[in-house]
């Protein structure tokens, strides 16, 4: 089982990464890419598996660029992570 505090620390990386997050970003920060952002919401579940994983970056990726409409997947996949 992955510890709460694990996925809430995801769950709230996201949220500011998608506060700062604007589609112009990576031309106002050369070199940014949401894929730095995305490892760094994912870093508190290192011990995820790595396919687990895999899906949450697609998830945490898409809350990210649009959160009104993929917080909802996001929160359920991190609580869904929680109760294993």
């Amino acid at each position: 089982m992955i510890d709460r505090a694990h996925t809430e620390t995801t769950l709230w990386r996201t949220a500011v990464s998608a506060f700062s997050y604007y589609s112009a970003k990576h031309i106002d920060e050369p070199g940014y890419t949401v894929g730095e952002d995305v490892t760094w919401c994912l870093e508190p579940l290192s011990a995820v598996e790595q396919t687990v994983l895999l899906r949450l970056s697609d998830l945490v990726a898409s809350a990210i660029v649009d959160p009104t409409a993929h917080r909802t997947a996001l929160t359920k996949a991190l609580e869904r992570l929680a109760d294993r």
